[in-house]
């Protein structure tokens, strides 16, 4: 991850890089706001562009897939042709209207249906139906869509390749250019969002921003507070402490993940941790708690380079195999550090 303290421009980046072609690439850019395809933020603006999924769950109950329009269904004897979003409501009243009947939800096969990252799949009956609900159940390993937030269009990208040292931008006019924008980009792209932008908030105001660390900043806020966000199912200390976990990410004022490869982390129900590495074990505590409906967590590990983890973290978001953590400095950028389950 690159830190995020200015704007660049491309014109001065390229400058540099042809007259000073031997400077390390993580030096160059930590003065500079670029980031890269393992860059949180670009992870999570693709999140936030990809395509929703929870608005008809009314009718196929699961976060995996929407149903592609148009379609029909059958509510207590009702006939409903689904051709765009605003007739979920007459679903809805449809079911609301006796409290005798037994609201079940008959979908005419076959349909056709759209993932989160916007692939589509047919499906003939309703038991290929119900072996896709059963296959994304199995597979909810991946964070999927960050919901309550809209980017308003166009946005410009500016783009710097540094195997060919070309600059170069381009306009995104839409959440399924941005997805696949993402999805492509390879190591040697490092690229800028050209700020101001404007997002529409889970309230529907209109949100100006104006650096990498604001835009991460409004993602974080609506992880913790939309509804649609909120992991209401697992328990952290039940999660926590019943794995064994690596560090797959760490970002202090450059990417140090490398730094600890190899250790493997076992938190304990007593709020001991033990970390072993080559055979070596070396012992600490962890700590969490939960303030203003924000979890935190700590960990204390009295040797270099575990004890530079020992930071004040707020828990990003987490799920069965992954702990996403981030420290806020209060200034120009955020820390990270995510560990991911060991199996």
């Amino acid at each position: 991850m690159m830190n995020f303290k200015y704007y660049f421009s491309f014109l001065l980046l390229s400058v540099f890089f042809m007259a000073c072609q031997t400077s390390s690439i993580e030096e160059v850019h930590s003065t500079l706001e670029t980031i890269s395809k393992t860059t949180p933020l670009t992870t999570e603006v693709q999140r936030v562009a990809m395509q929703k999924t929870s608005q008809d769950n009314i009718i196929d109950k699961t976060n995996c897939f929407m149903i592609k329009f148009p379609y029909s269904i059958t509510v207590n004897n009702v006939n409903i042709s689904i051709n765009t979003s605003s007739d979920y409501q007459f679903v809805l009243n449809t079911i609301n209207a006796n409290s005798n009947d037994n609201d079940i939800v008959y979908i005419h096969f076959p349909i056709t249906v759209i993932f989160q990252d916007y692939t589509e799949k047919s499906l003939a009956n309703q038991a290929d139906f119900n072996s896709l609900i059963a296959e994304c159940k199995a597979n909810t390993i991946d964070f999927g869509k960050i919901n309550c937030l809209s980017i308003n269009y166009p946005i410009l990208i500016n783009i710097y390749d540094s195997n060919n040292q070309i600059a170069s931008a381009i306009s995104i006019t839409d959440n399924l250019v941005l997805f696949n924008f993402i999805d492509n980009l390879v190591d040697n792209k490092f690229i800028s969002i050209s700020y101001p932008i404007t997002i529409t908030d889970q309230n529907g105001q209109n949100v100006i921003i104006t650096t990498n660390k604001q835009f991460e900043d409004v993602i974080k806020n609506a992880v913790d507070t939309c509804s649609e966000n909120i992991n209401t199912v697992l328990d952290f200390m039940q999660t926590i402490t019943s794995n064994s976990w690596k560090i797959s990410y760490y970002y202090n004022d450059n990417d140090r993940t490398s730094y600890y490869n190899q250790y493997v982390f076992t938190f304990k129900s007593d709020y001991t941790v033990v970390a072993t590495k080559s055979g070596i074990i070396y012992n600490g505590t962890w700590s969490t708690k939960i303030d203003n409906g924000v979890r935190e967590f700590r960990m204390k590990i009295d040797s270099d380079p575990l004890s530079k983890l020992d930071e004040g973290w707020e828990v990003f978001e987490f799920n069965s195999s992954q702990l996403r953590f981030r420290s806020d400095d209060g200034l120009n950028e955020n820390d990270y550090l995510y560990f991911e389950k060991i199996n």
